[in-house]
């Protein structure tokens, strides 16, 4: 049915390709929705005390469904009557829906064997909105269950969660180029796009900027380690205490995992400074706990800092944003000053320092994303602010990547391109034997004493030549590496002229012009030329008769007598 055949027209062909683009999109998000349902179904058939029957379960697996694309759910039955808010996604089940979404854009808009390619922005629509209707009647079923979607989040988080995922989808089957910008967009940032630079440039911004918040992020987690393994002994009483039979502690055990995302960034912004907040009236920083936690009975929360005054190990916390800073730096430097690349190639200090405040501003927008995302409310009450708060987790990583990365960058790119250092580097040829301090001093020697043409050392030659002895091919090599000219001026007189200054000499002491040399070359170019040559003994041209010596005696004017016939006479 959705075969892309040539024999289509293209109007009808379109059209399939969107419907298929639509049922990819719905089939994504009913894999998601009926994978958790499977799971909460089983954990519903193995609890000895289900509260609800299979309804109750499919609606309650629904409404988890949305939360995991950043829907806030509403628990209708509590003590007091009213409604309380769930705000806090586990983070780890957002990767399911994204995920599904994303690799159904991704094969929509991959060509098709003939090489035909459909439109993205088609491919994009028809995914988002097969999607969507799926998210539209999970909303509609799970409202009346036990945990009811907020009608309002559905546009947003959610839809743009998932708009997000498909638009990734799309730009992966593209190749992700870098480029071009849609025709609406500003023409400033499309002919910056075109140019080579400055995609290089964003390039190295956006992964020093995902750097720095997976630095964060690891460094959090770490943090929430240490913290839970000096409470071992209360997170562990907390887990026994909330369910008393093994199904209820695998859904524990399985919530806990889904939070460990959460519990890292909320180290993250401890170690930042902000910290995050445990209930309305109390706040946890590394200055230490301020207030009065309302606290809800969890493993995970047994890392939350007792009150009071901070320790010297809560101080410690505060290594991780150092460490993030330096890991943006690094990957900056990584294009700016490569330990291996020429220095040629090196950025300038203005840019090294702007491309890592870039990727700073970069990390702290990711990081207010993430802890917003990470935290929210459990509650009404004191329990209705909870978690990191987005708008100075953000600020707080912009400040310590950029107060530490930048400095950083530049120091590190100074001693890479120190002067007694660049011995080593590509761009410098290696000389065996000598330091580093001898070959710079030799290129200078070299660079300060040109040679000079050789029309001028034939000029300066002596009256008297000496034989010329072939040099040795050592001596011939040094020669080189003092100063060799791989080009010289051309002299301007005839090579016969030239040759006459050397008076008739080649290297070798021999007389060029003379009756053996010329014939011993015509047989050897009769020889080398196969038979083509005419068969003729080497003759003298008229024109260069005058340059041979005359053998004729001289007469008492100084003047020679002329010869027999056929020998030429000099002339005075």
């Amino acid at each position: 049915m959705t075969e892309r055949s040539p024999m289509l027209p293209p109007e009808r062909t379109r059209t399939l390709i969107l419907a298929s683009a639509l049922l990819r999109g719905a089939v994504a998000a009913g894999l998601g929705l009926g994978s958790l349902a499977v799971l909460v179904t089983v954990l519903w058939i193995s609890s000895p005390y289900p509260d609800s029957g299979p309804g109750g379960a499919l609606r309650t697996a629904a409404g988890i469904w949305l939360l995991a694309h950043g829907a806030e759910l509403l628990r209708p039955d509590t003590l007091s009557g009213v409604p309380a808010p769930v705000g806090v996604v586990p983070l780890l089940l957002v990767a399911g829906p994204v995920w599904l979404a994303h690799r159904a854009a991704r094969d929509a808009a991959e060509p098709d064997e003939a090489g035909r390619r459909p439109s993205q922005a088609g491919v994009f629509c028809a995914v988002t909105a097969g999607y969507l209707l799926v998210v539209a009647g999970a909303a509609a079923y799970a409202r009346g269950g036990s945990l009811r979607v907020v009608p309002e989040t559905l546009a947003f988080p959610v839809a743009l969660v998932v708009a997000g995922a498909a638009a990734a989808g799309v730009w992966t089957a593209a190749g992700r180029p870098f480029g071009p910008l849609p025709s609406w967009a500003p023409l400033v940032l499309q002919e910056a796009m075109a140019r080579t630079l400055f995609r290089d440039r964003a390039e190295a911004v956006c992964r020093a900027a995902a750097t720095g918040a997976a630095a964060l992020l690891g460094g959090g987690a770490l943090v929430v380690a240490v913290a839970l393994g000096r409470n071992a002994a209360a997170a562990q009483e907390s887990f026994l205490v909330l369910s008393g039979d093994w199904s209820g502690r695998t859904a524990v055990l399985l919530l806990a995992v889904a939070l460990v995302p959460n519990a890292a960034l909320w180290g993250a912004a401890y170690g930042l400074g902000p910290g995050f907040a445990l209930g309305t009236g109390a706040t946890a920083t590394p200055l230490g706990l301020s207030g009065t936690p309302a606290v809800p009975d969890f493993p995970l929360l047994a890392a939350v800092p007792e009150p009071g005054a901070a320790t010297p190990l809560n101080w410690a916390a505060c290594a991780v944003p150092v460490v993030a800073a330096l890991a943006v730096a690094w990957c900056v430097l990584r294009r700016a000053a490569p330990a291996d690349g020429p220095r040629a190639r090196a950025w300038s200090p203005r840019e090294t320092a702007l491309t890592t405040g870039l990727a700073a501003l970069g990390c702290g927008a990711l990081m207010a994303l993430l802890t917003a995302a990470a935290g929210g409310p459990l509650g009404t009450g004191a329990l209705g602010a909870f978690g990191p708060v987005g708008w100075l987790a953000g600020p707080a990583a912009l400040a310590w990547t950029a107060i530490v990365g930048v400095p950083a960058a530049l120091l590190v790119r100074l001693w890479r391109l120190r002067e007694p250092g660049w011995a080593w580097r590509r761009d410098v040829p290696e000389e065996t034997g000598k330091t580093p301090e001898e070959a710079g001093e030799r290129k200078r020697a070299k660079k300060a004493a040109p040679v000079e043409p050789k029309r001028a050392a034939a000029s300066a030659a002596p009256a008297t030549p000496e034989p010329v002895t072939a040099p040795d091919g050592d001596a011939m090599d040094d020669d080189d590496d003092a100063g060799f000219e791989p080009y010289d001026f051309l002299p301007t007189d005839p090579w016969h002229e030239h040759e006459k200054d050397l008076h008739g000499k080649d290297l070798h002491g021999k007389d060029w012009h003379g009756k053996d040399e010329r014939e011993a070359r015509w047989a050897s170019l009769k020889q080398g030329s196969g038979g083509l040559m005419a068969d003729f003994p080497a003759h003298i041209p008229a024109a260069l008769r005058s340059d041979e010596p005359s053998a004729a005696p001289a007469d008492n004017d100084g003047r020679s007598v002329q010869g027999t016939q056929g020998t030429p006479g000099a002339t005075p």
